[in-house]
């Protein structure tokens, strides 16, 4: 393929992110369909990703981020991508990593999530078709020099024995908590609710579980995310409530019930779908304590309090925009692919 340069790079995917962000009617066509592949990618759901997406590929963000790596353009490696499908284009972020470093990507979608990822990198052949040969779908990996793999606790085992004689990135279950103070004001809530519920709750950058100081009473909670009710009408989030409020109810489980949400003080980080679960802590640096030992749990923080901690630290309703510089479970893909 001919030689990519740095500002061909940034100009190809500026462009990429602002069709992104303005979706014309094939892509919208694309976004109303999914749903009918997979019942949680609903219209609304893969409209925020995408925008998403194309508001992340922006010039200043790209300049920014592609200036603190040595790419040369001559990458030459293939590189193995297993994506995650739990969201709509959560595995983006790794193919445009291998993209920009000059690597050939050989792609491994979840069906879950396989054509609109395609989709957005047809858009970008036809933006710029140098890219062409940089990527291939494929059903079984092989003839890769590194990988990168998403996946549960249980399937990283699998993938650290099939790729472990290789250079890799393995990544296993991560959650996202919200550390609040019990000063949040009620737009702070409400974005909270964003944290919670967009895609479902079913991201790692989604928040499965809050922090609160002792005596919390959240009735003004409850007020805040109230909007967010509409969200118990769709069918496969409905089964969960019911199923969940009823094991709750059998078990004697003390919980808060909401009518669309169940909050149960519980200690574990990963709170069931329809579910929040909560701690108290008595001061700032006990709740800190609690995050550095989850630490290696935890895709992000969510919280205004001042915190000394490795975890990316995010405001309300900002965890599921990360930037590109934002990378899962703190490692550094670019760095990586760089000096394969």
């Amino acid at each position: 393929m001919s030689k990519f340069n740095i500002t061909d790079t940034i100009n190809t995917f500026s462009e990429l992110g602002r069709q992104l962000t303005a979706p014309d009617a094939q892509l919208m066509e694309v976004i109303e369909t999914e749903r009918q592949h997979n019942a949680w990618f609903t219209p609304k759901s893969v409209l925020n990703a995408v925008t998403a997406t194309g508001r992340m590929l922006n010039k200043a963000d790209l300049e920014q981020w592609l200036k603190k790596y040595n790419i040369t353009g001559d990458g030459n490696k293939k590189v193995g991508l297993v994506l995650a499908g739990n969201i709509p284009l959560v595995g983006f972020h790794d193919v445009l990593c291998v993209l920009v470093t000059g690597n050939r990507a050989l792609i491994k979608a979840s069906s879950q999530d396989a054509r609109l990822v395609k989709y957005v990198l047809n858009l970008l052949v036809e933006i710029d078709n140098r890219y062409a040969d940089q990527f291939s779908f494929v059903e079984r990996l092989e003839g890769f020099d590194a990988i990168i793999a998403t996946g549960s606790n249980n399937t990283s085992r699998y993938f650290e024995y099939y790729f472990g004689k290789v250079p890799n990135i393995i990544r296993k279950n991560r959650n996202s908590i919200a550390l609040l103070t019990g000063n949040e004001t009620a737009e702070q809530l409400a974005a909270l609710g964003h944290d919670i519920f967009d895609y479902y709750g079913l991201g790692c950058r989604n928040v499965s579980k809050v922090l609160v100081p002792e005596g919390y009473v959240f009735n003004f909670f409850f007020e805040s995310i109230e909007h967010f009710a509409p969200i118990i009408h769709h069918h496969k989030y409905n089964n969960n409530y019911d199923y969940n409020k009823s094991i709750y109810l059998v078990n004697r489980d003390e919980h808060l019930d909401n009518g669309f949400l169940l909050l149960k003080q519980d200690t574990s980080l990963t709170s069931p779908l329809a579910c929040l679960f909560y701690e108290t802590y008595t001061d700032l640096q006990s709740a800190e304590k609690q995050l550095q030992q989850q630490s290696d749990n935890l895709q992000c923080i969510v919280t205004t309090a001042p915190l000394q901690t490795q975890n990316q630290v995010v405001n309300f309703g900002q965890s599921q925009h990360p930037q590109l510089w934002d990378y899962a479970d703190g490692v550094d893909t670019m760095d990586f692919l760089s000096n394969l």
